[in-house]
Parts: structure tokens; sequence; C-alpha cells
């Protein structure tokens, strides 16, 4: 009611001052002594004031003068207000020609000047009692003092919004940017101060509360080191995000987001080729096993965007499928969506799904995954990750699929555990069964992927919210991250170029100190480290090693055409033989105890050697 109740008085006064403005421009045109003919026109034949009184509100109301919340005010309104003044006065003189009336043409130029001066002048005076009521207001509170890191047109937008937005507790202060041509100058009003380099000195200098980081055309690498800078000053951290995650390209206050740890890491975004990998999934029938888990949903998304004939989504655990099938279903309306709970261990029940769907492409993302819960219960490992991806293999072959495409990880390089160890043994199964049909038959091994379900950055904020303690297993521990769309890209990527029988391995990068990454999500949740929130070394977990490798000692990598993807050379495996001693495997995960288990695996990977528990380098 009050914004209507606003309009209309808007409006009653623009009805006032369209008048005064043809009754001062007539003033003006005769310096002072308005010729009687003219004000007899006006002010004895009210049509004419009529006239052009509702065809001026009527141009207003098109452009929207009557809808704006003008103490936002910006250049784009006071161009709005221009172009409709010279609007509503063009169509004035259109009117007043057709009814014969005619006035100097002088005053019609005058007439539009004062319109834009008293109509603008209105709208615009609410900002200025905005900015000095609100900033009275403000005064006596505390507000949050401000630095902005880029004082490019993102950082500009970013002060503007500020300073405009009266309700807000925030103020910008101070300004950096590595031009040096724009140090010492400011922007919006706020100072431009020194680069990069002089963050910590100017936080101290300004009693800086938060730094937003504004620079969306800034590479991965560059906003790591901008990140890792600002981290030491103890400021609250937030961030502008780069241009390709600014869905519409628009930047304001509201695309301002807290600081993640994959800004801190400085990965550059994976290039892939977008053609070769939409000509392999366009138009085909595509299975992903695990579809509800971190990466198998990951793929679900991104094959969705390809346009298959049909996605069919596998998974045993029913909660997190639901969630996936119902975010598919909303974001890809025409997507050939279908959905099955199932177990991979349950031979019959994956032969009549394959044999029902016909997938072209399988992406194998099932698996038990956690450590040392699999210590725990080795068996239950052997069963889902060696026999499920043996039953969906054969039936594969059987159905004619044309490529099977197993996801891996690094921990299957000289495991000590027998997660690692059922991996690598699915590897190896995989290979060797290459040989056997058309059925191309390839395997992708990577590392850790950030914010996974049960993975290690989940875990830390859940403590970190939760006061602490942060619990680190080792302080020397290391391992490679990379975040969960990059890994599946190259998933996608890798399974395009194979041809059958490849190990592809994905370079992870730099490998990260798990002691490093506590810190520094610790420094950006807004607290210190070992004083705020304390870090408690608990030890390494049964099966776990300090770090992770990416090749066997024998292997080496060949280079593929894309230079974040290696293929690993492998000798052939004979299948019968191996088939034989699985055979043998099922018995005794069946028949013999957890310890047989384990020891009758170790046997099928020669490689797989537990962790000594009482040393510290596991490895």
């Amino acid at each position: 009611m009050t914004r209507y109740k606003n309009r209309i008085i808007l409006l009653i006064i623009d009805i006032f001052l369209i008048n005064f403005s043809i009754f001062l421009a007539l003033l003006v045109r005769f310096e002072g002594s308005i010729n009687d003919q003219f004000l007899q026109y006006f002010y004895v034949y009210a049509d004419n004031i009529l006239i052009i009184t509702i065809i001026k509100v009527l141009v207003f109301y098109y452009f929207k003068l009557y809808s704006s919340i003008w103490r936002y005010a910006s250049i784009n309104e006071m161009i709005k207000i221009v172009v409709a003044s010279v609007a509503a006065n063009a169509l004035m003189i259109s009117a007043l020609i057709l009814k014969q009336d005619f006035l100097p043409r002088s005053v019609y130029i005058i007439a539009t000047m004062f319109d834009m001066m008293f109509i603008g002048g209105l709208r615009f005076s609410a900002r200025s009692i905005g900015t000095v009521f609100f900033g009275k207001r403000m005064k006596g509170q505390d507000r949050k003092r401000i630095m902005i890191v880029g004082a490019g047109d993102a950082g500009a937008m970013i002060i503007r919004e500020l300073n405009n937005h009266y309700s807000s507790t925030s103020i910008p202060v101070i300004a950096v940017d590595d031009d040096k041509s724009k140090q010492g100058q400011r922007i919006n009003g706020v100072p431009i101060e020194g680069g990069r380099e002089h963050i910590p000195e100017l936080v101290k200098k300004y009693m800086i509360d938060e730094i937003v980081i504004a620079i969306p055309s800034a590479s991965k690498t560059q906003t790591s080191d901008i990140v890792k800078i600002c981290k030491r000053t103890g400021a609250k951290l937030k961030i502008l995000p780069g241009i390709y995650e600014l869905i519409d390209g628009n930047v304001s206050v509201s695309s301002i987001r807290e600081v993640q740890i994959e800004d801190l890491l400085g990965r550059e975004e994976v290039e892939i080729d977008i053609e070769e990998v939409k000509n392999y999934l366009r138009g085909k029938i595509i299975m992903v096993t695990g579809g509800g888990g971190s990466i198998g949903s990951e793929l679900c998304r991104q094959i969705a965007i390809q346009k298959p004939s049909r996605l069919v989504m596998v998974d045993i655990y029913e909660n997190t499928t639901y969630d996936v099938q119902n975010e598919l279903k909303h974001s890809f309306k025409s997507l050939n969506l279908k959905v099955y709970i199932a177990s991979v261990r349950d031979k019959q029940r994956i032969n009549e799904l394959i044999r029902d769907e016909m997938p072209d492409i399988i992406f194998h993302a099932a698996a038990h995954k956690h450590v040392p819960l699999m210590e725990d219960s080795p068996k239950e490992a052997i069963k889902n990750n060696v026999f499920g991806t043996w039953n969906l293999a054969r039936a594969a072959i059987e159905a004619g699929v044309d490529k099977f495409v197993m996801v891996s990880t690094d921990k299957a390089v000289n495991p000590t555990n027998v997660m690692g160890a059922s991996k690598r043994l699915c590897e190896i199964l995989v290979q060797s069964m290459n040989s056997l049909s058309n059925t191309e038959f390839v395997a992708v091994r990577f590392g850790n992927v950030l914010g996974s379900n049960g993975s290690v950055i989940p875990l830390f904020k859940k403590q970190i919210s939760a006061g602490g303690p942060v619990t680190v297993t080792h302080p020397e521990v290391i391992r490679y991250f990379m975040t969960i769309p990059e890994a599946v890209q190259l998933v996608l990527q890798a399974g395009a170029m194979a041809r059958g029988g490849e190990i592809f391995v994905l370079d992870m990068g730099e490998p990260v100190r798990i002691m490093d990454l506590a810190e520094d999500l610790i420094r950006l949740s807004g607290f210190e480290p070992h004083i705020d929130i304390p870090i408690e070394i608990v030890g390494l977990r049964p099966g776990e090693k300090l770090f992770e490798e990416l090749l066997l000692d024998e292997e080496g990598i060949l280079d593929t055409k894309n230079e974040k993807i290696f293929i690993a050379k492998q000798s052939k495996i004979d299948y019968e033989a191996l088939k034989k001693e699985l055979e043998l495997l099922y018995k005794v995960i069946y028949e013999k105890t957890d310890l047989e288990s384990k020891n009758y695996l170790k046997k099928l990977v020669p490689t797989y050697k537990e962790a000594d528990k009482n040393s510290t380098n596991p490895s």
C-alpha cells in the first residue's frame, strides 16, 4: 500500500511540475513579461493544459519513472529521464500542431530543459536525502570497514553498490590495485593505495574488517596468490566469482561469496575438447553406476548437458539418488532419464538392467571408498568393488556395450589398504577383459576430489562450526586434490579418447599438505588456527599412508593431446588365468575369515603391502 501511495504523491507533484515548466519556459522566453495571448492560450483554454499533462504523464509512466527505487538512482535512471522528457515534449508539440495551436519554438526547447531539471531533480533528491539521512543514522552504528582488491569495473560497481545500499552495515574505505597508474587516485570516492603487496599494512592502517577480492577476470593462480596474502591479515575474506561463475555476467554485491578452499589451491580451469566429448555422448544411451554419489551425480549432470538419447542412473542408496533425480528433472526438462535402485553386487539384477536398457557407454563410479571402514570390513570392499565391477563388465560384453569407463583412485597405486588394493584389482580386471570383445574397457585414475561425500573438507568444516578441534591424522600427510567438476570433465575427455585397455592418469597438480589445508580453512572461516580453533593430531588411520602416488614403479606414462591426461603403460594380462583366481577369491570371501581374504587379495595384487602401524611413514 505504501508503494502505491508514494507513486500517487509522485504523480501529483509531476502534474504540478509539468505545468510549472511551461509557465517558466514562457516567462524566460518573454524575459519576465508573458504575452497576454500566450497566457490566455494556456490558462483560459484548459484543454491545452489537460492534453499536455496527460501526454507527459503517460510518457513518464511508459519509461517507468513511477516504478524505480529512486534512492538507488544511477546514470541509467538519469538517461531514462532525459529520453522521457524529450519524447514527452516531442509528442506535446505534435498534439498542439494537430490542434493548430502554436507556441514559439524556443518555448518547447526551454520547457524540455525545465522538465529534465525538475523531474530529474525531484527523483535524485530522494537519493541525496537518503544518503544524508541514512548516513547519519548509520554513523553511530558499527559498520564493517571494507577493503576492495581490484579497482577495475567490477571493483567500481561493488563500491558504488555498497555506498548506495543504505541499509548496509558495510562501508568501503580503501581499494588496492597492482596497476600503478591507478594508485593515488580515487574510485567512487574511495582512495586507491598500493598493490597486493601492501594489503597487510593497509589492513592495519585502515582497521579493515573484511576484504572483498573483486577481480573476476583474474586467473586461478592470480586469485590464489592474492588470497594467500589476504589470509595473513586476519580480516574476513570474500570474493567476487570469476566471469565463468557469473551466469549472466553481471557483477553485484549479491554475487559476492565466501572465499572457498578452491580459490586458495589456485588450480586453473580444465580445458577439454568440448566437440569431441559432445560427439562421443550426444544421442547415446549412457549408464552411470553410483549415480547418487559425488562423482556419479556430477557425471550425470555433465552428460545431461550433451543431450544423450537416454541417461540411466543406477545406485543402491535411494536418498541421494532421489535428490539427484529431482535435480536432473528440474534442470533438464527434455532429458530422457531412467533411475534404478540396484546393487552392482547383484549379478542377476545387473544383467537384467543392461539387457533391458542396452547402453552404448557405461561409466562405472559405484564403489566402497572409505579406507578405515573397508579395513574393518574387507570382504565387503572386495564384494562390492571387485565382483561388482566383474558383474558389470561381463554384462557389458554380453550386451555389446561400446565403451566401459571405470572410475579408479590413486589409492590403487602401491596400496596399503583393502580399498586401494580392491580398486587396483579392478584396474587389472578391466584391462584383461579388453581383448575379449569389441567393448572397449578403460580405467581413469585420480586423487581426492574437493567436497565429495565423506572427504576431509566437509569434515573440517563441521569441526570448525562446532568450535573444534580440527583433527589431522599426521602433520606431514599430503594429498592430491581437484574439484569434482574438473575430475568429471577429465573422465569424460579420457572416455572420448579411449581406444581400449588404457589406464588414464589425471594430472592432479601439486600435492597439498593436509595440515596447511586445515589451517587455511580455519582462517577462511574467520578464526586463528591453534588459538581460536585447536588442531589435534590423531595419528594415521588403519591402511592410511602419508602420501598417495599416481603411478606404479613399473608403469611410466604416455602423453595425450590433453596436457592434463596421461596414459599409464601396462603389460598384457591373461584374463583366463585371472578368472580362475577371482573364482577362488570369491570362495575365500564367502567361506574364510577377513584375514584370509586380505591375504588372498595380496596374492592377486603384489604391490599391496599393509602399512606398518608403528611407523610414521607407512609408504
